[in-house]
């Protein structure tokens, strides 16, 4: 009798766990159908940008561009991003700092950002490491790509940016002589001299004078004074918005009227605001042409204009790029896998994003076509 109710007892158990197996393997079934029927992509992206400090119109620009391109790629249905925003305030630690908080979750799928190039070499090498894939949407110093195989950008680099807005502004003035300022202390602004130093010597520029500043500084009368006295035909200057505004305010009240040439940290619209008429004369070489009459640029400036109240600029155009760029590859990957998903971003070629045909070479680099502006009248038009 006893052995025949431990048998009964044993059987009911086996039963029991039995059914609980099915029911729990139902529920598991039904939920990844359910995913599965949506349709539906999920991804966490983290985000290192500069929102705080001097430079905080770069970062808050980048975030409107990424959140915009988010909440339109949400809507489409195919692919549901959600954005984990670190604040670097523009140095280099805090921006290490946040990444390795970002880096810590495993359901973060890639990262974007640092907003400067110098933040960009603290912290890429290590989300290199770690095989979390990172893009720079605003990072154009010289080897940027090359730091790893999970290092991407969508900026377009100072050297391919630089000498087409060198060539067209030489073309168009006939200079023959030329003076360089540029910030010592930056990572970006130093990339950018030396890129138009080489260019101005492979062009057979004369070179009458180069001058130094660093971040922060106000008062530039002795460095503008050299190369006024040196009368050049063009100033080229690598400068990041804040610095360079104030520059080309004191070099016209100084009495200085010839054309500046400028890196990618000049392509801001603070630059007008901060430098008022004296900005007239910059010459910028961009991907973005905001006065644009193409649709989508038009369509882009509406809607960014409803959300957020003023008019984008080049890094809110390329955030906003970057997003849909990411979106793309994680479709191709077919799940938010962070292996996956770099060997699809890794092979995005002719991609039509807001800014043009995209695509990465084989490190990881922008290729795409590039347009010259200048601020004439107190806005930037197409460079003539």
């Amino acid at each position: 009798m006893d052995k025949l109710l431990r048998k009964s007892f044993a059987l009911c158990a086996v039963l029991m766990l039995l059914l609980l197996a099915a029911c729990s393997g139902e529920n598991a079934g039904s939920e990844g159908a359910t995913g599965e029927q949506s349709g539906t992509l999920n991804a966490k992206i983290g985000v290192v940008s500069y929102l705080t400090g001097a430079g905080a119109a770069y970062g808050e620009a980048i975030t409107q561009g990424l959140k915009l391109a988010q909440s339109e790629i949400n809507e489409q249905g195919e692919v549901n991003i959600e954005l984990v925003i670190e604040d670097s305030a523009g140095e280099a630690e805090q921006a290490l700092s946040a990444s390795q908080k970002l880096m810590s979750d495993d359901n973060i799928l890639a990262i974007i950002g640092p907003t400067l190039s110098t933040e960009f070499f603290a912290v890429a090498p290590e989300a290199d490491l770690n095989g979390i894939t990172i893009m720079g949407t605003s990072t154009t110093a010289e080897g940027i790509p090359e730091i790893g195989d999970y290092v991407f950008r969508n900026a377009i680099p100072e050297a391919l940016a630089i000498p087409t807005a060198m060539e067209k502004a030489v073309e168009r003035t006939g200079a023959k002589k030329v003076a360089m300022i540029y910030g010592n202390d930056d990572v970006l602004t130093q990339s950018g001299f030396e890129t138009m130093k080489k260019t101005a010597e492979d062009m057979g520029l004369e070179i009458l004078t180069i001058e130094t500043f660093q971040k922060g500084q106000s008062d530039y009368n002795a460095q503008l004074t050299k190369i006024k006295n040196t009368n050049p035909d063009l100033i080229l200057a690598s400068a990041l918005y804040n610095e360079g505004a104030v520059i080309m305010d004191q070099a016209r009240k100084m009495g200085i009227e010839v054309p500046f040439v400028g890196g990618n940290g000049f392509n801001s619209p603070q630059v007008i605001e901060i430098a008022g008429d004296a900005a007239n004369g910059l010459i910028v070489a961009t991907p973005w042409f905001g006065e644009s009459e193409e649709t989508k640029v038009v369509d882009f400036n509406k809607k960014y204009e409803a959300e957020y109240g003023e008019l984008p600029d080049q890094f809110a155009a390329q955030a906003y790029d970057a997003l849909y760029i990411y979106a793309d590859a994680l479709k191709r990957a077919g799940e938010a896998d962070r292996e996956l998903f770099h060997e699809a971003l890794a092979a995005t070629e002719d991609f039509e994003g807001l800014l043009g045909n995209f695509s990465f070479d084989e490190i990881g680099d922008v290729v795409m076509d590039v347009k010259v502006v200048e601020i004439k009248d107190g806005k930037f038009v197409e460079f003539e």
